[in-house]
């Protein structure tokens, strides 16, 4: 803690943080970890040995990214998210490492032909899962690990296989939830209702 009471981010020496990137107060940034600027990681995140993180990317505070996890441009984070080890994020259905017509290498930076994805508040994406392009995974969804992400996820979704199905729900605290029209959670006691389509979320009905 600095002597104005502010809690500086924790780099560490091997890390690799570009000019333009803006992380808050308590983040812990561990080794061989590449962060391109401009990005912004918010407050008290955990971003794992040997991630890397690209410009134009957001995330939200109290975020844990483990190790050797990809997140491309385009990409936005929420808060509370929790990304296993050796997810990778894309933004792009059909990329080329060229230009057709012209020589040398595509650009990198992020363009009108860059997909968004956005992981909402509370998720979870298990290890070495593959998120596709332009996606929105739900709030507190959670994705199991090794899967094929090519769908949006709703909230509360569990998501897992190749390609990534929806195979029931979960709560907030991440208990999954029975099949009935209106779930109870057996850890937390939190209700639900449950939509009427399979594919939509559910909607929370009590704390």
């Amino acid at each position: 803690m600095s002597e104005s009471g502010v809690r500086a981010p924790r780099i560490h020496a091997t890390a690799i943080v570009e000019p333009g990137v803006e992380i808050g107060p308590g983040t812990s940034i561990w080794d061989s970890v590449h962060v391109r600027g401009p990005a912004r990681i918010g407050s008290d995140c955990i971003v794992g040995e040997k991630t890397y993180i690209a410009y134009d990317v957001h995330v939200g505070d109290y975020v844990k990214i483990n190790s050797f996890v990809y997140v491309c441009s385009g990409v936005t984070i929420e808060d509370r998210v929790m990304i296993a080890a050796g997810v990778v994020f894309t933004n792009d259905r059909f990329p080329r490492a060229f230009v057709d017509g012209h020589e040398g290498l595509a650009p990198s930076e992020p363009n009108d032909e860059t997909l968004r994805t956005t992981v909402r508040e509370g998720a979870t994406l298990g290890a070495r899962s593959v998120i596709g392009a332009g996606l929105e995974l739900g709030a507190y969804c959670m994705i199991g690990m090794g899967s094929v992400v090519t769908a949006d996820v709703p909230a509360h979704g569990l998501v897992y296989g190749n390609p990534a199905r929806l195979m029931g729900h979960v709560c907030v605290c991440g208990a999954r939830l029975p099949e009935a029209a209106t779930p109870a959670c057996s850890r937390c006691d939190r209700r639900f209702a449950r939509p009427t389509d399979r594919a939509g979320a559910l909607q929370s009905v009590s704390a």
